[in-house]
Formats: C-alpha cells, structure tokens, sequence
C-alpha cells in the first residue's frame, strides 16, 4: 500500500515561503524529488528560489523555461532545476530525468504535472495556488517515505 501524508500550509509572505523551503531542505538528502505545480504567477519560481537560498546557493536563480535543466552547486547538495512546460512526455523520457531523480542531488521540477508517469513513486508534491496579492496555500503531498514522515512532521510543526 501507497503511504500518502497531506498538508496545507498558508503563506501570507515571501518570508513565509522561504521558512518554509528552509524547513524542507533540512530534510534533504540525496536523490531527494521535489514536484511543483500552480497555476501561472503563483509563485513556483520564488519557491525554487528559497529552495536554492536555503540550500547555501547564492547566484541568481531564474526558471530554466528554455534551456528545462539548470543545475546549480549549494553547501552540502547540488540543486537541479527543471522546468518541463515547454516539453512532450517523450522529450522528458528521453533526456534521461532519472539520472537526476536519483542522483547526488535535489531535484526540484516545476510543471511536474506533466511528467508524473516519470517522477519517482516516492517524491515531494507541492502545488501553489494564489489566493491574493501575497497569499499562497502550498499544499504538500508526500507519496512514500520519507516524504510522508516530512509532511507529518511540518503539519505538527505548523512549519
């Protein structure tokens, strides 16, 4: 049986997104698979861009929309950003994701939607909906351990 850990955390602010993605990537491992979707503006790049932050990476981050990899070097873990929009799920099978998705680093996919048949079984999924000039619900989603065990620990937490 699946093991399946929801909860939805309410951002009021940049800074509350970015406590947040610094909660989460204590947690971070190798191989770790994050999966986020919203609609349009609602923030997916800014939550890769905490993630980044709170992972000690401190270039500029922007969505890799036209080149769909962007890999970057943090503190202790590298960070690979995807942004999968612009592609087929025959492109995405054929660039070889999996080497990412169980690499030696994060693995942080915006649009993850469209790819879900390829993403690991056990992964992180965030999904950002706008609810207003600076609020967000991010509704986390963890599928297996250990993303279960982070989801439950958050939702104690109150992040």
């Amino acid at each position: 049986m699946n093991q399946i850990a929801e909860f939805a955390f309410r951002s009021s602010s940049e800074a509350d997104t970015e406590r947040l993605a610094s909660r989460l990537a204590e947690r971070f491992h190798a191989g770790t698979v994050i999966a986020l979707d919203g609609d349009l503006g609602a923030g997916k790049t800014r939550f890769s861009q905490a993630v980044a932050k709170a992972l000690g990476i401190t270039g500029v981050v922007n969505s890799p929309t036209f080149t769909i990899i962007k890999e970057y070097e943090g503190d202790a873990l590298p960070l690979y950003h995807m942004d999968v929009y612009r592609i087929s799920m025959a492109e995405a099978d054929e660039l070889g994701l999996d080497e990412y998705f169980y690499g030696e680093g994060v693995s942080l996919v915006e649009w993850s939607s469209i790819i879900t048949p390829i993403l690991p079984p056990q992964h992180l999924h965030l999904f950002i909906q706008n609810e207003g000039e600076t609020e967000r619900i991010i509704r986390l989603t963890g599928y297996g351990e250990p993303y279960v065990s982070w989801v439950n620990e958050l939702k104690r937490m109150g992040v």
